[in-house]
């Protein structure tokens, strides 16, 4: 066949591939979008746990579809109340009647001291969360005009709903802006070329907005609520990490091709062979790690796992078919001013040639001084505090937030949201006593009744959310437990509770804790398996795997250790969410783990002509640049996390952030190379290297010396 015929076929290929793709993405944007499933429970968790129990429950109560905002009103300089402002609050509250279930409000109930009075104002949540929304919004708008001197603050259950609602608002597109501004500055420096770093861009951009769109049909379609912002801010960031990773691997290796091969497509399907095996396996390590997050009990968790799962699949797709067909219709000028031409001269990889030599004159100290460092930033997670409370889960204090906390000055701590006990009406007087009598408990008084249950309100002293809340929360649960015949009627494919039951949204805060606490247990083992025989797999041997399954986990140590300090010392967050260590954890390890996939696959190829230790030192040569590239541009994206509201994903963004520099500079620079050269063919134990003589292999790695 002539090179001419080569090339236009080739073209052709290129092109379909390129078509094809379009009509994919265009198939996947004209799918219906199913309705999104009901939440299993305000907290998303399972019938197994008590404010879940409640939840179902109290649908039999008459105002199960009502929740109360509570409106706040105090001095701007913190004095007392003066009466006229009572009269005026108090004058106000017929405008409040219109607005509330009922028509009516009760009169303001003023501190003890003086200084704050409160209106609840009962809201129906029928309408679900817009109509929640906009009930809010009417009732900040008829106390916008109190006298002069006075603050009004709108708290409560629905006006967190709504405030959270408003601090994502353009949340995403802030996200995508940064995001892609991010790579593009990176992928600008990294390539040093005025036009190459578009065409990556370009095709992660269009597999991001491909998987958000794919996540909106495919989520709902399995039966689990999607709920926007924290899921898609996550799978938006992973899938721009992922497919830019891939895109620098593939790049630098058709780059490698071009200066052996004269046909570029030729140099492409070379660099596709050697590169498919790391993607393929690096993408999937990613997706058996995050879908371990199907075990949770959380259904945030649960949708995390397929969004992230769809995002990382496309990835592999877009760095294994669109971007190849669209860098060969490019042809070699795209790489301008720095064009490959055959048997030019290589200037990638001199810094980490020689590296490698210094790793591997000293492989003993290198490994004992990278493991005490690590070790060393692990100790920074010794003081760990976890548990955030409701006000403290914004970076910037919306008003339900600064309400609750001037409520908690004045009132109990709880009064913004009083825990919710499920009980008989016959048995409502006794839990009433036994609730009253707990320690913690500011106040306890029936609330509404059914025919066959009744609800007992409880007003805690504490913040919700904080520790001393969890003890009472346990020891209510004890005692009301506790009460013969308080036992409700267990709600459908629940089993019958012994006494009455505890719910609400901040006995909901603590069983979440409680479900993380879980998750961890058993997720953090499964998803280890799951890597550990991906590269068993892939390496064929079980020493080289064990070892770089360990580095994952020190890295982990570190990385958290590290963060924590920041957050301690630097930012001042008061502790770290319950649900972020597990999302950290299979984060960091399904994307940590994929540097040293691409190392050490390239070690593993190298070997076979050169031997393990010269393998090793010719792989970090070659790819020290793309995977330090690869690990920062990760890094970066991960942080981007950081402009979105909620203290959970800035903290997710810093320890992903910080664990991938440590495993790209530290472990896969350092550390495994170190150990590959202390253990020499040992390194791939029980597997070995099939040894090849130099002049059988055509892709032999060329002695350091010639690039240093």
């Amino acid at each position: 066949m002539s090179v001419f015929s080569r090339v236009a076929r080739g073209r052709l290929a290129a092109w379909l591939t390129v078509a094809a793709a379009i009509v994919v993405g265009a198939a996947v944007f004209g799918l219906p979008q199913p309705d999104n499933p009901a939440p299993v429970s305000g907290s998303g968790l399972s019938l197994q746990w008590q404010s879940t129990q409640v939840e179902r429950l109290q649908d039999q109560l008459p105002s199960s579809e009502v929740q109360p905002a509570i409106v706040v009103v105090s001095r701007g300089d913190g004095a007392a109340l003066s009466e006229a402002d009572r009269g005026a609050l108090t004058a106000r509250s017929g405008d409040l009647g219109g607005l509330a279930v009922g028509g009516q409000v009760s009169p303001p109930q003023v501190s003890p001291d003086g200084t704050v009075a409160l209106v609840a104002v009962p809201l129906s949540t029928a309408g679900g969360q817009d109509e929640v929304i906009e009930q809010v919004d009417r009732v900040r708008a008829a106390l916008a005009d109190l006298p002069d001197g006075l603050t009004v603050e709108v708290t409560g259950a629905p006006a967190f709903t709504a405030d959270l609602s408003s601090v994502f608002d353009g949340a995403d597109i802030t996200l995508l802006a940064v995001t892609a501004a991010v790579v593009a500055l990176l992928l600008l420096i990294t390539y040093r070329s005025p036009f190459l770093w578009i065409v990556p861009l370009v095709v992660v951009a269009a597999t991001e907005q491909l998987t958000l769109r794919a996540v909106d049909v495919i989520v709902p379609g399995v039966g689990i609520n999607l709920q926007q912002g924290q899921v898609t801010g996550i799978a938006s960031v992973l899938v721009f990490g992922a497919a830019t990773d891939y895109a620098l691997l593939l790049i630098a290796r058709y780059r490698e091709e071009l200066r052996r091969e004269e046909d570029r497509f030729a140099a492409m399907r070379a660099a596709l062979r050697r590169t498919a095996e790391p993607i393929l396996a690096s993408g999937s390590t990613v997706v058996l790690g995050v879908l371990t997050l199907l075990l949770s009990e959380q259904e945030t968790n649960r949708a995390l796992a397929v969004a992230c799962a769809t995002g990382v699949v496309f990835a592999m797709l877009s760095a294994l078919f669109v971007l190849p067909a669209v860098l060969v219709l490019f042809g070699r000028g795209l790489f301008w001013p720095f064009v490959p031409r055959v048997g030019g001269p290589v200037r990638e990889g001199r810094l980490w040639g020689r590296l490698g030599a210094s790793v591997q004159r000293r492989p003993v100290v290198v490994a004992t001084l990278a493991t005490v460092l690590l070790g060393g930033l692990a100790l920074g997670g010794l003081g760990i505090r976890t548990g955030l409370s409701e006000t403290e889960q914004f970076r910037a204090e919306p008003e339900a937030v600064t309400g609750a906390q001037t409520l908690a000055r004045a009132f109990p701590a709880g009064s913004t949201q009083p825990v919710a006990v499920i009980t008989t009406p016959a048995a409502v007087r006794a839990v009433t006593e036994a609730a009253s009598a707990v320690p913690g408990v500011a106040s306890a008084r029936p609330g509404d009744a059914g025919a066959a249950v009744a609800q007992v309100d409880v007003v805690l002293d504490a913040e919700p959310g904080t520790t001393t809340s969890d003890r009472t929360i346990e020891a209510l649960r004890e005692a009301v437990a506790a009460v013969p015949g308080s036992a409700p009627p267990a709600p459908a494919g629940a089993d019958t509770p012994s006494g009455a039951i505890v719910g609400g949204s901040v006995a909901a805060t603590y069983d979440s804790d409680e479900a993380n606490d879980r998750d961890l247990r058993l997720i953090l083992p499964i998803i280890l398996l799951l890597v550990g025989g991906v590269l068993v797999l892939l390496l064929r041997g079980l020493l080289a795997p064990l070892l770089l399954v360990l580095t994952v986990i020190a890295s982990f140590f570190a990385s958290l250790g590290a963060a924590w300090l920041l957050f301690d010392h630097v930012l001042g967050f008061p502790a770290l969410d319950s649900g972020v260590l597990l999302l950290a954890f299979v984060f960091l390890v399904a994307l940590g783990v994929d540097y040293n996939i691409f190392l050490v696959t390239r070690a593993r190829e190298d070997a076979r002509s050169a031997g393990t230790r010269a393998g090793m030192l010719s792989a970090l040569r070659v790819t020290g640049g793309v995977i330090t590239s690869a690990g920062v541009l990760l890094a970066a994206v991960f942080a981007v996390l950081g402009v979105l509201p909620l203290i959970t994903l800035t903290q997710i963004g810093i320890i992903v952030c910080i664990g991938v520099l440590l495993d790209t500079l530290l472990v896969r620079t350092v550390l495994v190379p170190a150990l590959a050269f202390l253990l020499g063919d040992r390194f791939w134990w029980p597997g070995r290297i099939t040894r090849e003589t130099v002049e059988a292999s055509p892709r032999s790695p060329e002695p350091v010396a010639a690039h240093d």
